[in-house]
């Protein structure tokens, strides 16, 4: 059974940083590629960060050179650094067997419940 459970959001105040982790079973970096994605009330679920299965990152022009995106074992992460309040957000991690990660969230079989995070200004 594939689990993912996210932990580390937190209230921060702008300009501090964050350490996301999303603990998985039954995920092999291998097969499966892995995503952050966060949600706003009221907005669509957008992707921020992705690494497929041969280690190879993207991301949200909006995160670049603030996130950062790896994996080692069974653990996601994501190091969240110069937070601005345009971040809060509920963020999640999830997962799909592929090697390349798709754009969308719909293609994805696979979800955590999520970290709250929230920036203050």
């Amino acid at each position: 059974q594939i689990q993912l459970v996210e932990s580390g959001g937190a209230s921060v105040q702008a300009g501090g940083s964050l350490k996301l982790s999303c603990e998985s079973s039954g995920i092999t970096s291998a097969h499966f590629c892995m995503d952050w994605f966060r949600e706003v009330p009221g907005q669509g679920r957008e992707g921020i960060a992705s690494i497929d299965t041969d280690g190879k990152t993207h991301y949200r022009d909006s995160v670049k050179g603030r996130f950062t995106i790896s994996r080692d074992e069974n653990f996601l992460y994501l190091q969240m650094n110069n937070l601005t309040p345009n971040d809060t957000a509920r963020y999640y991690c999830a997962a799909v067997r592929t090697t390349r990660c798709p754009l969308f969230a719909a293609f994805f079989d696979y979800w955590g419940q999520g970290t709250q995070v929230t920036v203050s200004s």
